[in-house]
Formats: C-alpha cells, sequence, structure tokens
C-alpha cells in the first residue's frame, strides 16, 4: 500500500487496510506536527518523510512512530523512528520530549479511529 497522507479522519478499518504492507501487527507514520498532517505507510519513515517535504512541510516539524492496531491503549502508539534522531535536540530512536510526543498523539487520534 502507498503512503497516504491524512489530513481528514480514517477508519479503524481503513488503519488496518495498512496492515501486511509491509508489516503484519504495525503501521509506520510521521506527523508534521506543526501542519497536523500525518502520513501513513510505507516500509520506512524516511519515505513518509520525503513525502511531507515535497509537500510543503519543515524537517524541523517532522517526527517519525508506529501504530500498533491490537495492542492495549497505552502500547498503541510508539514515538521511535530512525528520523527522531536529531542531535543535540534529539539523540534517541524515541522521541524524548513529551511535548511533541502529546502533538504527535494529538495528530495521530484526530485523523486515525484507533
Amino acid at each position: 500500500m502507498e503512503i497516504s497522507i491524512l489530513d481528514k479522519r480514517i477508519s479503524n478499518q481503513e488503519l488496518r487496510a495498512f496492515l501486511g504492507s509491509p508489516f503484519p501487527t504495525m503501521v509506520k507514520f510521521v506527523v508534521d506536527v506543526n501542519r497536523h498532517l500525518v502520513a501513513l505507510g510505507g516500509e520506512l519513515h524516511a519515505d513518509a518523510e520525503e513525502l511531507l517535504l515535497t509537500r510543503g512541510s519543515r524537517q524541523a516539524d517532522l517526527w517519525g512512530g508506529n501504530i500498533y492496531p491490537d495492542e492495549a491503549d497505552e502500547k498503541k502508539i510508539v514515538f521511535e523512528s530512525l528520523i527522531n534522531i536529531r542531535p543535540p535536540l534529539n539523540r534517541s530512536l524515541i522521541v524524548q520530549d513529551p511535548v511533541i510526543q502529546e502533538r504527535m498523539r494529538a495528530a495521530v487520534k484526530e485523523l486515525i479511529a484507533l
């Protein structure tokens, strides 16, 4: 399945259509925390990041994570991606700033029925 840029809410069934393309239990996403957009799907976060950049997003606003639709609520969204490594701002795969995490979570929950 292609990477989709979400600007309106999708159903849980639509989210599940991304499973298996290529990961059976997880869907990758990249959030533009400024424009409140989510790029969903694909094999690499970098591909979704590039798509958002070509559509006017700024690098500093893009953060990646994964959705696990079948996990418990507190484990559905994971803020982990190679694109999140940005020394000295974020030295980890995991987004360290709770404000950025909350902005990511808000965008995902607004645009995707988990």
